[in-house]
Order: C-alpha cells, then structure tokens, then sequence
C-alpha cells in the first residue's frame, strides 16, 4: 500500500481532528500492540498528522502577523 494515498484524507482534517487522531496514534504506537508492518503504517500516519498540525499552525502564525501589520500593532522591541 502507498502511504501516501493511504494519508490523502488527512489535507481535508482540521487542527483539532488532525491532533487528536495524532494523540491516539501516538497511543497505539506507545502500547506496543501492533505489528512492524502497523507500526510503520502508524508512524507515517502520525508523520503525515504532525505535518498537518504544523501546517495549521504555521498558517495562524501568518494570519496573525498579517492582522498585526494591518493594524499597526507590528511587534517593536520593548525599550
């Protein structure tokens, strides 16, 4: 199986949906249950979720200094 087909849903979650899929990811991985074989599915998974979060995150950053910039409130040093 392509992992990368097998994640192509994960560009439709949201921040929360992709985090908390992560969290139990990471839960399935810690109890050690699973195979090598779904292990490695768990893991590029959990890589694919991470990059998600990541995304989502790097994108409110933007927002925020765009928002910042537009209002003047662009961050100065303190003095």
């Amino acid at each position: 199986m392509n992992p990368e087909a097998a994640n192509t849903d994960i560009a439709q979650l949201s921040y929360e949906q992709a985090r908390e899929e992560l969290v139990a990811v990471v839960a399935q991985l810690e109890a050690g249950a699973a195979t090598l074989e779904q292990s490695l599915g768990l893991w590029e998974r959990g890589e694919a979720l991470a990059a998600r979060c990541e995304a989502w995150l790097q994108g409110a950053t933007q927002r925020l200094d765009v928002a910042r910039a537009q209002n003047g409130d662009a961050a100065e040093p303190a003095s």
